[in-house]
């Protein structure tokens, strides 16, 4: 169940980063440094928690 939410938010972050990449090119907004940071925050979030919930624990950690 772990490795499968892990994956899940993995995937998440690809999609935001996807997001992120066709706002910038296709966007008429004026202050992209938000687009950017909010991105980069959310792609940070979701790929950290999904890499710490795939890896895999060893007994004796």
């Amino acid at each position: 169940m772990r490795k499968e939410l892990g994956k899940w938010l993995m995937d998440i972050a690809k999609y935001i980063t996807t997001a992120v990449i066709l706002t910038s090119i296709f966007g008429d907004v004026e202050q992209k440094w938000i687009i950017y940071l909010g991105g980069i925050l959310a792609v940070a979030f979701t790929l950290g928690w999904g890499l710490y919930l795939v890896k895999d624990k060893k007994e004796g950690e």
